[in-house]
């Protein structure tokens, strides 16, 4: 008998994880059928990108169908049925994980929390939730009562009645387990007896967002590393965490997404005799990037750099917010910076729609030729810095902050200088796979140091990307579907 799969992907990421990878083509190919759920809005792009090659009638016989994750009607049950108890189980999961494991990303959460919200908020919910924090941190008994009681907030009738009783799926499979809205399709399996799994596509998802949001049996992860952050930080059974790589980096090791250099030069109006740094913006949701920005900007338009350089600046997908207003202002200075400066250049990502706005995965060649032909990267903390280590391409951390942060009321700020524990973080810095400048001094001398070679810190590199994804063969695709298609037979 066909087996079938629901497979929900509700971000950019992972719709590159599951089908711009390996992951799908080999479960298709074991005969399985799988129905990709995804935002209704972009449901017809998808069919155009991913079945062009072939009618949908026959992508769907040969075992692929796309259909609408009703993504407006999850949102509307959060908003209108006890939405203050559902908020606040999100933000106990959120930031409830066991502090056997490193707890400053969860840390920096709660403090937002008390930032954004007025004394009402942090008398009536943020003071009493310190103590249930407290025990969530402490006991593991805690935390599975915690994913029991989001049981309660299933939709009934089911969102997803119909599907399932059109599919019969024998298996689930989210891009979190139910830390996103896949929370409600992920407990209406789990209410049917169905057999689910979570896929972590995120670099720091398994240290910054703990507690299940549903009753999930399986996970698959990157590496020894999540897997320890999966145990000990949320209590998942050992046996039943794989580690399979992360099947959207195959890409890279194939090269694959890779252009030509001189197309990729052209694309941006690059001078192919002047070397290129880059810098992809990154937690702007914590503090501004434009201190960083400009300081790479003035200082390719010096004579201070060892050799004549341009800059290439990737803007983030919240950038193109519509609120708040801050991420657009920023957005404009840097479109400022670029008529302003002659070696300046601006790349932004390219939008896919819906809720996945600009995390749609639509330009994995623009993201992979930038970082292969880049003779230096600077971000934040982005994950981009594995991204580029499996390029080999030197890296800088930069965290020039501005003093106050966003200085808006109700805006919670976070030094860029603070955020350097945060586990992923601290992890790139004891791995010394790059560098971190904290002022626009140790920025323009480890600029110089990488421009003058950049074999500096390679085998750290390589170490460092062999301990965050484990396989650097371009087999996790076909690693994670192997591991899926046991579960599934077993």
């Amino acid at each position: 008998m066909t087996k079938r799969i629901f497979i929900s992907a509700d971000h950019g990421m992972a719709i590159i994880y599951f089908l711009q990878s390996d992951v799908v083509s080999t479960l298709l190919d074991a005969g399985v059928e799988v129905i990709l759920l995804t935002d209704d809005e972009i449901v017809p792009q998808l069919k155009s990108r991913f079945m062009s090659s072939r009618s949908e009638a026959e992508w769907t016989h040969h075992g692929l169908t796309i259909e609408g994750l009703r993504l407006k009607q999850a949102n509307d049950y959060a908003k209108k049925i006890s939405p203050r108890w559902q908020s606040l189980l999100i933000y106990l999961r959120r930031v409830g994980g066991s502090r056997r494991i490193n707890t400053e990303a969860m840390d920096s959460h709660i403090w937002e929390v008390w930032g954004e919200n007025g004394w009402k908020f942090r008398l009536g919910i943020w003071i009493p939730s310190a103590l249930m924090i407290l025990l969530l941190r402490n006991f593991s008994f805690v935390r599975k009562w915690l994913v029991r009681m989001q049981n309660r907030f299933t939709p009934t009738p089911g969102l997803y009645t119909d599907l399932f009783e059109k599919y019969q799926p024998d298996m689930v499979i989210a891009s979190t387990p139910g830390w996103r809205m896949d929370r409600y399709l992920l407990r209406e399996s789990a209410r049917r007896g169905i057999p689910n799994m979570t896929a972590i596509v995120g670099w720091d998802n398994s240290s910054s967002y703990n507690i299940s949001g549903a009753d999930v049996q399986w996970a698959t992860c990157w590496s020894e590393l999540q897997k320890e952050e999966l145990v000990k930080g949320s209590d998942w059974n050992p046996e039943r965490v794989n580690i399979g790589g992360i099947p959207s980096y195959d890409g890279y090791f194939r090269k694959s997404w890779l252009m030509p250099r001189d197309e990729y030069f052209k694309l941006h109006n690059l001078d192919p005799k002047r070397k290129l740094i880059s810098y992809a913006s990154s937690f702007v949701h914590f503090a501004p990037n434009f201190p960083n920005i400009e300081a790479l900007a003035k200082l390719v338009s010096s004579d201070v750099l060892a050799e004549p350089s341009q800059l290439l600046i990737r803007l983030h997908p919240s950038h193109f917010q519509d609120k708040p207003k801050i991420f657009a202002d920023e957005r404009a200075q840097v479109f400022a910076l670029e008529k302003k400066y002659p070696h300046v250049h601006v790349v932004q990502p390219v939008a896919l729609g819906g809720s996945l706005g600009y995390y749609g995965g639509e330009d994995m060649d623009e993201k992979s030729s930038m970082m292969a032909y880049s003779d230096v990267l600077v971000t934040v903390y982005s994950t981009m810095l594995v991204e580029t280590a499996v390029h080999d391409t030197p890296m800088i951390a930069a965290v020039i902050d501005t003093p106050g942060g966003w200085n808006k009321p109700n805006k919670f700020s976070l030094s860029l200088k603070e955020i350097g524990d945060w586990p992923t973080h601290k992890r790139f810095r004891e791995a010394k796979a790059g560098r971190v400048a904290q002022n626009e001094t140790e920025l323009r001398d480890m600029l110089n140091l990488y421009l003058k070679d950049r074999s500096v810190d390679s085998e750290e590199r390589r170490k460092f990307v062999e301990r965050e994804i484990t396989f650097t063969d371009a087999s996790a695709g076909k690693r994670t579907a192997e591991f899926i298609l046991k579960v599934l037979n077993s």
